[in-house]
């Protein structure tokens, strides 16, 4: 667990967005646990906040504006716009098409990375021993166990009865900010079943590495399970969980 002892380096990396995952959500484990490390976050925040206010900033005047203007149009004189050679236009026209494909193409790079994101932190938490912050098969004290962790509440249903039992919960980091990671087994196998609030909807059922990816969403909430499980046996989770979550 991240000390006191470099608290102000870590306060104002978790700020800046330098820390990486396992760091992340180690010290929003620790702000968890540690009054005196909220309070100097929370005093970082109100620093960070007075010195955007509006009133700190000077607009320049209209004159000013105006021979800035004007020195700008002598130095560079601005020329009409004229016909394009003909020899130019197909060129033009595929570059256009270039960055319209490119526009398409976005967001299946971003849902891509999200993937890639939820399988890291899958393997990670199997590989550093972090599998659990809390170890228990008892749903009525991993829930509690992220009250004032996070800003909502994950549901954590008993899957036992389906051949998923519950073996815990942990914080996790993704896309910037703490998130659940609610644990199941099936056999021998893992299932991280990460979720954070969302306003994408669908559901998604894909493989990547051996992986099997579960994504679906309920009530303004995302959930991605993750494991090594077959298509079929995460998609019988995912349909368990949802009839016994109230998602």
């Amino acid at each position: 667990m991240i000390g006191c002892d470099n608290r102000q380096a870590m306060l104002n990396s978790l700020l800046d967005g330098e820390l990486d995952s396992l760091n992340a959500a180690a010290a929003e484990v620790h702000l968890a646990a540690c009054p005196e490390c909220r309070e100097e976050l929370a005093r970082l925040r109100s620093v960070r906040q007075a010195l955007a206010q509006p009133g700190l900033r000077h607009r320049a005047s209209v004159a000013l504006g105006a021979r800035i203007e004007a020195g700008i149009a002598e130095a560079r004189p601005i020329k009409r716009a004229a016909v394009l050679p003909s020899w130019l236009a197909p060129g033009l026209a595929g570059a256009l098409a270039a960055s319209l494909a490119f526009l398409l193409v976005l967001p299946s790079i971003g849902r891509a990375s999200l993937d890639d994101e939820l399988l890291a932190s899958h393997i990670r938490s199997l590989q550093v021993e972090h599998l659990t912050d809390i170890r228990t098969s008892d749903q009525h004290q991993v829930r509690p166990w992220f009250n004032g962790k996070i800003d909502f509440a994950p549901p954590v249903p008993e899957l036992a009865a389906y051949g998923f039992p519950l073996a815990g919960g942990r914080l996790d980091y993704l896309h910037g900010r703490a998130v659940p990671a609610v644990v199941y087994k099936r056999r021998l196998h893992t299932i991280n079943l990460f979720v954070w609030p969302s306003a994408d909807s669908g559901t998604r059922l894909s493989q990547k590495d051996g992986y099997s990816l579960d994504t679906w969403s309920r009530n303004g909430l995302r959930y991605t399970a993750v494991s090594d499980i077959a298509p079929d046996e995460l998609e019988a989770f995912r349909k368990a969980f949802v009839a016994h979550s109230g998602a």
